[in-house]
C-alpha cells in the first residue's frame, strides 16, 4: 500500500509523480519538501513496490542512485526496515510518502491511497 500523510488531499498519487518523489526529481510533495522513505533493497515489498511503481529492479534503482551518488547529484530516500517505521515516518512529516505491506494497517495519522495512472 502507499501511504502518505493524512494531510494528502487526494485519494490518489499519479505514477508519474511517485516515481520523481522517488527519485528525488522534484523537491516538494504535498506542499512541503518532498520525504520520499522505502524499505530494506532486500524487503519483498519494496521488490513489489519497485516494479509496480518504476517498472524495474531493485538492482537497476541502486545502480540509479550510485550513478547519482558519483557524479555529486542526489542520495538515495531514506530507508526502514518495517512497516511500523515507515508509518511512523510518514505520520511525522506531512511531506512524506512510503510503502507497506498490504494490510499493514495504516492507522491513524497515515493514509493510504492508490497509485494513478
Amino acid at each position: 500500500d502507499l501511504v502518505v500523510h493524512p494531510s494528502y488531499a487526494g485519494a490518489t498519487v499519479p505514477r508519474d509523480v511517485a516515481v520523481r518523489v522517488f527519485l528525488k526529481q522534484v523537491g516538494t510533495f504535498n506542499g512541503k519538501p518532498a520525504a520520499p522513505v522505502d524499505q530494506g533493497k532486500d524487503s519483498p515489498v519494496r521488490a513489489a513496490f519497485t516494479k509496480a511503481v518504476h517498472g524495474r529492479t531493485v538492482a537497476a534503482i541502486e545502480g540509479y542512485w550510485q550513478q547519482q551518488i558519483f557524479s555529486g547529484g542526489n542520495t538515495p530516500p531514506a530507508s526502514k526496515s518495517s512497516d511500523a517505521d515507515v508509518l511512523a515516518f510518514v505520520k511525522g512529516n506531512p511531506g512524506a510518502i512510503g510503502y507497506v505491506s498490504a494490510g499493514a494497517g495504516a492507522g491513524a495519522g497515515v493514509k493510504v491511497v492508490t497509485i494513478g495512472n
